[in-house]
């Protein structure tokens, strides 16, 4: 997720223990090919293995609309220690589209084969690529072809985003044709968009019958979706799971920003800030209006803490309004 899913969040979340792998944030490939610097600058992760400080796999994803320009840069980013690619054709920014990234590409099917083929031809077969996509720009048919293209091409597996570009992450998602997809490809197929509860992953389960899924907003708006999720697959031990405790688990990935950003940095409070703007918008955090004019770090902390009440019911978190001056 732009402006999400930063290495501080990656290492968060493969604290966890419920994910199998994260995938950056798209790295822009637009005039030039991207040098192996660019990369070692914004995936420290890399340095390491292409693994978290919490041992979580992290696979690089570009993004761009010329296919030489896409192949140099993946093979840079191997260079400087990539295990993985994966290739954006689903971002709907309209500054992306505009600038030939991201869902624009869905459009011209040829492109989408171009791109991957170049990508996967220029890199090891040890190294996978992936491809990320919508089920089209403005009806969902064109990701009939374009998932044809993308096996054609060589992609080691493929997400579909169950919406169209215009559509943007507006209902509803469309999970049927992953199921279809699915039903005859040669690569595993991931689905994806707007799994933000148990019921929902069973209604995608149903329609798509994949194995591999993948969620993004969800995870920030319900923490223990992850953990719910892997419960059900049978992944984890049946066990009660508690409440969110919110102010215990910010202060953990508060705690992550701050030993990459160091103390008191904007970036730390700016990701919480925008965490719970998620979690506010789609979870059950009603208060964040208490919390996001706060820019003192240990402030926002304490008023953190005091908003957040829990019941030792199987309620959700108790929260109690309050004025801060």
């Amino acid at each position: 997720m732009d402006g999400i899913t930063d290495a501080p969040m990656r290492a968060f979340q493969g604290a966890q223990n419920t994910f199998t792998h994260s995938v950056t944030e798209f790295i822009r490939v637009s005039n030039h090919p991207l040098p192996t610097r660019v990369f070692i600058r914004d995936v420290p992760e890399l340095a390491t293995r292409a693994k978290t400080t919490t041992d979580l796999p992290v696979q690089i994803q570009i993004l761009g609309g010329d296919p030489d320009r896409m192949a140099i840069s993946a093979l840079n980013a191997v260079a400087a220690g990539a295990t993985a690619i994966d290739i954006n054709f689903g971002c709907p920014a309209p500054t992306v589209n505009r600038n030939d990234g991201g869902a624009s590409i869905l459009r011209c099917p040829q492109r989408v084969y171009e791109i991957t083929k170049a990508v996967r031809e220029a890199l090891p077969a040890s190294i996978p690529v992936s491809v990320k996509a919508r089920l089209g720009w403005d009806t969902i048919e064109p990701i009939y072809e374009n998932a044809e293209q993308i096996q054609r091409a060589g992609a080691s597996w493929l997400t579909i985003h169950a919406r169209t570009k215009t559509q943007g992450y507006n209902p509803p998602v469309y999970w049927k044709p992953i199921g279809e997809i699915r039903r005859d490809a040669s690569i595993p197929i991931v689905a994806n968009g707007d799994i933000w509860t148990v019921e929902d992953f069973y209604l995608c389960q149903e329609q798509t019958r994949c194995s591999h899924y993948m969620i993004g907003r969800s995870a920030l708006a319900n923490p223990n979706l992850p953990h719910q999720i892997a419960q059900t697959l049978g992944l984890q031990t049946l066990t009660p799971i508690p409440p969110v405790d919110w102010p215990k688990l910010l202060q953990e990935f508060h705690d992550h920003s701050t030993n990459f950003h160091g103390p008191n940095h904007p970036k730390s409070l700016n990701r919480l800030k925008q965490w719970l703007a998620i979690a506010a918008r789609f979870g059950d955090f009603p208060h964040f209006a208490n919390l996001k004019k706060i820019s003192d770090h240990q402030d926002f902390m304490t008023t953190l803490t005091t908003l957040c009440h829990f019941q030792t019911s199987s309620n959700p978190l108790k929260l109690v309004e309050i004025s801060h001056h």
